[in-house]
């Protein structure tokens, strides 16, 4: 009875690793004294590092594909790269709660571009969500604002960030029909990594000579977040509805903007915490309204 049991219990202990994984994301960010995308680059790099040893067990000929199979995994990749770049940046300028917050406004925007471009229908409860989560980022970005004009720019960042997060999911929700997980989230993590490489060395970023700490805050982002975080979530998706795993995975903002309070002694004002309460809310509805909708789930972003 106990081995059917635990079996059984993997998926949700896979989802709560992965939420733990991605809670602390912005604090590796933080920890690391290094340009947004240079540290986004060694996550990522470590990150395709660590799903190497997958793609070669399950064979490297399963990359031998058609050219047009290659071109949305590689476009995924691109759209990560934009992703972290920005939301590591505003990491950089604002509070850790906002940006992982307004980061995660992904949902809302790959059903808008479904609704506006594909024409998909969906019932009240989306525009309800739609409503929410957008007025609940107007409230959190406009107090932020007004308070400190200086760092409205770190949450704008970390909401067009959301932006090119939704980018990736509608690339990985066409392009995974043509490539099995392990393949194509190494593809996606080499063609970012090179791109935000790329960034790195035409902004005139060193790539090396940081100090210890910086070091293991790198290793530490590819290896927690990238590495565990990711696979858990693919892990997760392959055996429990994505009713369950997405509504789940909201809870990461929450977990983030709490345990900011003690690291960096971050507070959110009580008009945040509405807004905060409203973009969670409209996040979680325009979830549930995808439920009878083909493709993926879109996951967290961190």
């Amino acid at each position: 009875m106990g081995a059917p049991l635990n079996k059984k219990l993997l998926p949700y202990f896979a989802l709560a690793a992965a939420i733990l994984s991605l809670t602390v994301s912005a604090f590796f960010v933080r920890w690391a004294d290094a340009p947004a995308p240079v540290f986004a680059f060694y996550r990522m790099g470590i990150g395709g590092l660590v799903v190497t040893p997958f793609l070669i067990q399950g064979g490297v000929g399963r990359l031998k594909l058609p050219f047009k199979a290659w071109i949305l995994p590689v476009l995924g990749g691109i759209f990560t790269a934009g992703d972290l770049a920005l939301w590591t940046t505003g990491v950089q300028k604002t509070t850790i709660a906002n940006a992982t917050l307004l980061g995660n406004t992904a949902p809302v925007w790959v059903v808008l571009i479904l609704w506006l471009v594909f024409k998909q229908k969906y019932p009240g409860k989306f525009w309800v969500g739609l409503v929410l989560a957008l007025a609940g980022a107007g409230i959190v970005l406009g107090y932020d604002f007004l308070r400190r004009p200086h760092l409205g720019s770190g949450d704008a960042m970390a909401l067009v960030a959301g932006m090119f997060y939704a980018g990736y999911y509608l690339a990985t929700q066409y392009g995974r029909k043509h490539m099995s997980v392990v393949p194509y989230m190494w593809l996606v993590s080499l063609s970012s990594a090179i791109c935000l490489l790329t960034i790195s060395l035409v902004m005139g970023y060193g790539i090396t000579g940081y100090s210890l700490k910086t070091t293991l805050a790198f290793i530490g982002a590819g290896l927690v977040v990238q590495g565990l975080g990711y696979v858990s979530i693919a892990y997760a998706l392959g055996h429990l509805p994505a009713s369950i795993v997405a509504p789940t995975l909201i809870l990461q903002p929450v977990f983030s903007a709490l345990l900011a309070i003690p690291l960096f002694g971050e507070h959110l004002q009580p008009v945040q915490w509405i807004g905060t309460a409203a973009v969670l809310s409209g996040v979680y509805l325009v979830n549930r309204s995808r439920d009878s909708q083909p493709g993926t789930v879109v996951e967290t972003n961190a």
